[in-house]
């Protein structure tokens, strides 16, 4: 299902999305008509929007959309874009009109394995706007799964850990919940378990990653899944800190859209 602005999408109208990939976009897990986090989505699609378009994205209209597109029942991962189909490669200074996309996959039920990720030095463009320029991302992705591992994670130019690809990386030190202080986009569900969790944030390094107790990921489609190596340190697949912070994230009830 793929609809903009409410209605069907055309070709013609996707051509300046495909052609210069600027835009930006929000993931959300409806389930039983209820999203997780849903106003710091919101608040997102807001954010991004001022700051790519320089104007007000309606709010409401996004979300009247978003009940068009949730199902009736069970659950769904549905993507909010924000594009404007007049844009000119040329002249990216007069794209002022977003509009809005809005498409939908069935969302996966299946418990997912613990991740092993190898990390990369990279810092993406603009790191606090969840943009569709994906490609630099989705090239460390392809590298990382050919040399055997399931996705990458990135690190700064001074050694300390960010961010994965699509996802935010946690830590427990053993203690408390430790979040990484670098360039990273603020993910909803990392936010909702801050909320949640007592925690810290500070500076990882990627030298030091061995020293810690266990390491997750968190996304809106996945929640939050244990990450089981990074390069060629290993943790604990079912650390029961983990496992305290997904039973969080899956208790908390979701807002009706």
């Amino acid at each position: 299902m793929a609809e903009l602005n409410g209605r069907s999408v055309g070709l013609d109208q996707l051509t300046a999305l495909a052609l210069t990939n600027y835009g930006h976009f929000t993931t959300l897990l409806v389930d039983g008509g209820r999203v997780r986090g849903l106003a710091l989505h919101l608040d997102r699609l807001g954010r991004d929007c001022r700051a790519l378009f320089g104007t007000e994205l309606d709010l409401d209209r996004v979300r009247a959309l978003l009940r068009r597109a949730a199902p009736a029942r069970g659950a769904a991962t549905i993507r909010v874009t924000v594009f404007d189909p007049a844009l000119d490669i040329g002249r990216p200074d007069r794209a002022g009109d977003p509009h809005i996309l809005v498409t939908h996959r069935q969302a996966s039920t299946a418990p997912l394995p613990p991740l092993r990720v190898g990390s990369v030095a990279y810092t993406r463009d603009a790191p606090e706007v969840k943009s569709v320029g994906l490609f630099a991302s989705l090239r460390h992705r392809r590298t990382a799964r050919l040399a055997g591992y399931d996705d990458a994670l990135f690190v700064d130019g001074h050694g300390f850990v960010s961010e994965g690809v699509t996802w935010n990386i946690g830590f427990f030190d053993g203690d408390t919940a430790l979040w990484p202080e670098a360039a990273h986009l603020p993910g909803v569900t990392m936010r909702l378990l801050q909320e949640a969790h007592e925690h810290r944030v500070a500076p990882v390094a990627l030298a030091d990653v061995g020293s810690l107790h266990a390491a997750f990921a968190t996304n809106a489609a996945v929640g939050v899944r244990a990450v089981a190596a990074i390069d060629a340190t290993g943790f604990e697949a079912r650390h029961p800190a983990v496992d305290r912070l997904r039973a969080t994230y899956t208790a908390r009830p979701g807002d009706p859209l």
